[in-house]
């Protein structure tokens, strides 16, 4: 079962084509979902698993691809129930009650087939604890042995490995509010990133596609911030191909690693920096106030930076009005404020 969902009346989705013609970006984030978190009732019970923050959070502005391997594969619902058995590290799916009922191959080749085929979109985010579409902790059966939670749902399986750069999550992980802000951000930075490699990729527009991302990726660890600092200076040093795939592997791979208070209040103190010349005692004391107090968890994130911008206006900088820290794209700034 795949379809689109479309939460906007408003026209068709345009693209980018790559050089075989086809589609790898909309004007739209369009984010692959198991069907039953969209309220589908697909489950092997007849019901559906509705989660508020996908529907109503990133529906606003999102653009949904509903996918239910089990149902696509010809299970049908209601179905009986499978799971994960033999070795976690590679198990196979066979019914609960009827361990005849093998669909290891049927999962799999789907799961390979919808890599490709869902190419164009910019995340995921899958069941979790499925046998299907979990991302991690799937119970994994073995004949007198206790389950353990190490297994990795087969479809979802083939979709990571076959796009390791694609920020993916399941609905567990989302529950906690900075999961969310940070899978959000991932989901962005995917988009600017492929956007990057349709244009053309060149170490010229590498240099620029780092130094407009450098105050994100160092609220996520300067340490990252300097090793892809490093990647992108290299420039003329490694061949194209090799430096892009290694850049793009390890910016998103940073990202993953939580920005927390302190961190984006050394940002936030860095961009001081280029104010001191502008600011007068007063205006720097309050600019520090509020950034103490975002630290120390008494204001939201969007407190200092609002302050921050106020001052730009007022004394525009053009390597910090290229930032992507403080000028995301608007929808990403309505999705992550939404999502707190």
């Amino acid at each position: 079962m795949i379809y689109v969902r479309r939460w906007h009346n408003d026209g068709a989705v345009g693209g980018i084509m790559d050089w075989g013609g086809k589609v790898v970006t909309n004007e739209k984030i369009r984010i692959g979902v198991s069907s039953c978190l969209l309220g589908e009732r697909v489950r092997y019970d007849g019901d559906h698993k509705r989660d508020d923050f996908v529907t109503d959070i990133l529906g606003i502005t999102c653009e949904f691809v509903s996918v239910c391997p089990e149902v696509a594969i010809g299970m049908g619902v209601p179905r009986p129930p499978i799971r994960l058995t033999g070795d976690p590290v590679s198990p196979r799916a066979l019914g609960v009650t009827d361990p005849d009922l093998d669909v290891t191959a049927a999962l799999t080749a789907y799961g390979r087939r919808m890599a490709w085929e869902l190419e164009d979109i910019d995340a995921y985010i899958f069941k979790s604890r499925s046998p299907s579409c979990g991302t991690a902790r799937v119970k994994v059966y073995a004949a007198g042995k206790t389950p353990r939670a190490q297994g990795i749902g087969l479809y979802a399986r083939e979709i990571m490995a076959q796009q390791p750069l694609l920020p993916v999550a399941d609905e567990e992980q989302l529950a906690d509010p900075a999961a969310r802000d940070n899978f959000i951000e991932r989901v962005f930075a995917y988009r600017r990133w492929r956007r990057l490699l349709i244009s053309g990729f060149t170490p010229a527009k590498l240099a620029e596609f780092h130094s407009v991302h450098k105050l994100s990726v160092m609220a996520h660890g300067a340490v990252y911030c300097r090793a892809l600092g490093r990647l992108a200076a290299q420039g003329k040093a490694q061949r194209p191909r090799k430096l892009c795939e290694q850049y793009g592997a390890e910016f998103m791979e940073a990202l993953k690693h939580p920005a927390t208070r302190k961190r984006h209040a050394n940002v936030l103190q860095h961009l001081i920096g280029y104010l001191k010349k502008h600011l007068d005692g007063a205006d720097k004391a309050e600019l520090l106030e509020v950034i103490d107090s975002y630290r120390t968890g008494v204001v939201p994130l969007i407190a200092p930076v609002t302050l921050l911008k106020h001052h730009f206006r007022r004394f525009p900088h053009p390597y910090v009005a290229k930032q992507v820290y403080l000028y995301p794209d608007p929808a990403e700034s309505l999705l992550r404020n939404l999502s707190m």
